[in-house]
């Protein structure tokens, strides 16, 4: 593609006093990387290398400005001067790529966290968090100037630090959002009950940020639509706020995603949702403001979807996260006409929402730099300084990678698959609904192992002589992992092999998504992983028309992919498509036409009559090959799920790492 492709994302806007190269733009998230409240080395080569990769803006992660404010064990210091020379520190290194810096200020009101904050959340009303299950307290009007002023001097920070605005977050039913919701805002005086009142707040903050900011200063609001959940905003009342706001000058800009506490899922949204979810949310406030910017956000993956929503007029700029996160280069690649050769993002969240879930610092499946930007620079190999002769045996996402990164670093490369495809389990994977984003990046794969010259050979099982014959001096085993084929279950310990699965009409998740299995009408489906493996084969199977039942030792499905924000929606699709589940059990007992399922909490037993057994539970490691080099002198290196049976997110990691080294 050339560049003339994307005319729209790829001209310049006007953003108060500054002119944005572009109208891409890497949005405010909670990367998590603070060491003792302080941005240090592993930010600034985070934000560096999305700067360096051609975004024109980027918002730094949410500052909470107050005590009350905390939520995340990686949040800056609040209120603290000795942030300002360590942010200055990234943007200065960012503004050395033409890009402007921005920072998002935040306080969740009552949808805080005790469990950081060691504070009660504050709130307009003291309505209860939809964070944990605390309520909140109702702020006084003393209270409610403390937290202004304390947002004045966050941005007063920012503008000492570099920075050349900041964002407000009022979005997700955020602080800000909760004074202008009346669900939330239930006050009787001057700061809540009309909607003047109602907007008193947001008013009063931006007015006084402006104050003390002076007028070279961005000042951006970030908020969010979920229209489907009763009490909040609906858009039109959105449309109400930023006509306000815009009218009266107190914004630059304005940015829309979707979902908020009250339902989190939309606001991350992985691939069961459709792509540019937040472009007709960002359409409506178009309409109706003159002056303030308009930024889309909400699952808007690649340049071709941003060029498409500017080109509509749906939105004066984009934010691509994720994107950027799979990666860096992404605008650079776009502009230079080598859209081809972007990585594309997944949607899965496993590795950027996955370990924020779980308070970590942020990375990604198919980029394992991100957040290592500073040890690992990104996807700029060093060269190697002895081309080498490396063979990887096995096309899986461990053995693209190592072959990638080895040949970029230029080695020359012989990647050799037993299958006619590449991708192995991976592209399995990809075969279920809604999940294709894993062949595109399969395709991504072929495509930059052909530039790098990597000679594939297909369809070839190698064998231990003629790996010892090979004339190379390295190889790399990716052999991956195969279904175990024995039923075990870590609700039944005891058991090393389901009883009765002898009978037959027994298969793993892989041989249905293989389209190796015919199984019968009625399927169960023992899911012992609790993630993609069971319930997107169980979404296959319902489609085509099978009745399906998933019997899983959790407490409910899709277990695993709680932190991901994927279980609900999956879930929800499941029931639709009339998927029956019965949680928290095992199966004692395979009978040909029936299972004995246990309830795992009071040990009691029934049958549940079944055609077809279908099992999601752990592989066992491919080490055979290994196994057989052991003594042949050669340099042998394992990666992946020949080392142990795991996610595609290790496996591409260890072959980032190895590829590397050799």
């Amino acid at each position: 593609m050339a560049q003339t492709d994307f005319p729209h994302l790829f001209s310049p806007l006007s953003l108060r006093h500054k002119t944005l190269k572009n109208r891409l733009v890497f949005g405010a998230h909670t990367a998590n990387m603070s060491a003792e409240g302080l941005p240090g080395e592993r930010h600034r080569g985070y934000y560096e290398e999305r700067a360096r990769g051609g975004a024109a803006m980027i918002v730094v992660e949410p500052m909470p400005v107050h005590p009350t404010a905390v939520l995340t064990r990686g949040n800056f210091r609040h209120s603290d001067d000795a942030v300002i020379p360590a942010f200055r520190r990234i943007t200065e290194a960012c503004r050395a790529h033409d890009v402007v810096m921005l920072q998002q200020l935040y306080h969740v009101g009552q949808h805080g966290d005790f469990d950081n904050s060691f504070q009660a959340n504050w709130s307009p009303s003291g309505q209860p968090s939809y964070h944990d299950s605390d309520g909140s307290h109702a702020m006084t009007e003393a209270e409610i100037e403390e937290i202004l002023e304390a947002f004045t001097q966050a941005a007063r920070r920012c503008k000492a630090a570099g920075f050349d605005g900041i964002e407000l977050f009022a979005a997700y039913h955020a602080l800000i959002d909760q004074f202008w919701t009346p669900w939330s805002n239930r006050r009787e005086d001057r700061w809540g009950g009309s909607f003047e009142n109602r907007m008193r707040f947001s008013t009063e903050l931006t007015s006084r940020i402006r104050k003390a900011a002076g007028e070279d200063f961005i000042i951006g609001m970030a908020v969010s639509m979920h229209p489907v959940v009763e009490v909040s905003l609906s858009v039109e009342a959105m449309q109400e706020i930023a006509a306000y706001h815009d009218r009266r000058g107190l914004i630059d800009y304005i940015t829309c995603g979707t979902g908020s506490y009250f339902d989190f899922y939309p606001l991350m949204p992985t691939a069961i949702y459709p792509d540019k979810l937040g472009a007709p949310y960002a359409e409506a406030l178009k309409q109706v403001v003159t002056h303030a910017r308009v930024q889309c956000e909400s699952h808007i993956r690649t340049p071709e979807a941003a060029n498409t929503v500017i080109g509509a007029g749906q939105a004066d700029m984009v934010s691509i996260v994720r994107g950027q996160i799979a990666d860096p280069q992404l605008g650079r690649k776009a502009r230079e006409g080598r859209a081809e050769d972007i990585r594309p993002c997944l949607s899965c969240n496993q590795m950027c929402w996955g370990r924020r879930h779980r308070d970590y610092w942020i990375s990604c499946l198919v980029n394992p730099s991100a957040g290592r930007e500073f040890e690992w620079q990104g996807d700029r190999f060093m060269p190697a300084e002895r081309p080498r002769r490396i063979l990887v045996v096995g096309g899986g996402p461990a053995g693209l990678e190592v072959a990638r990164v080895a040949a970029a670093r230029g080695h020359r490369v012989t990647l050799a698959e037993a299958a006619p495809q590449l991708g192995g389990r991976f592209r399995l994977a990809g075969e279920q609904p809604r999940r294709a984003q894993i062949l595109d990046l399969l395709q991504w794969y072929e495509t930059q192992l052909a530039k790098l010259q990597v000679e594939i050979r297909l369809n070839t099982l190698v064998e231990p002589e003629e790996v010892e014959a090979a004339e190379v001096e390295a190889v790399v085993l990716a052999t991956g992992s195969l279904p175990a084929e024995t039923g075990f279950q870590r609700g039944l310990p005891q058991l090393e092999t389901l009883p009765g699965i002898e009978k037959g009409g027994v298969f793993s998740v892989e041989d249905v998504m293989g389209r190796a299995a015919r199984p019968g009408q009625r399927v169960i489906l023992l899911d012992d992983i609790g993630h993609w493996h069971g319930a997107g084969t169980a979404w296959q199977l319902a489609e085509q028309g099978h009745a399906v039942t998933i019997v899983t030792r959790f407490p409910m499905v899709a277990w695993e992919l709680i932190r991901t924000a994927t279980d609900w929606p999956l879930r929800r699709k499941l029931k639709e498509l009339g998927v029956e589940s019965v949680t928290d059990a095992a199966i004692t007992e395979w009978q040909g036409d029936a299972a004995e399922v246990v309830d795992l909490r009071d040990g009691r037993t029934r049958l549940i009559e079944a055609e077809s057994l279908v099992l999601a539970t752990t592989n066992v490691s491919q080490t055979w090959l290994a196994e057989a080099l052991a003594e042949s002198g050669k340099e042998v290196h394992s990666i992946g799920d020949c080392v142990a049976p795991r996610l595609a997110v290790m496996a591409i990691y260890e072959g980032r790492e190895l590829g590397m080294r050799l």
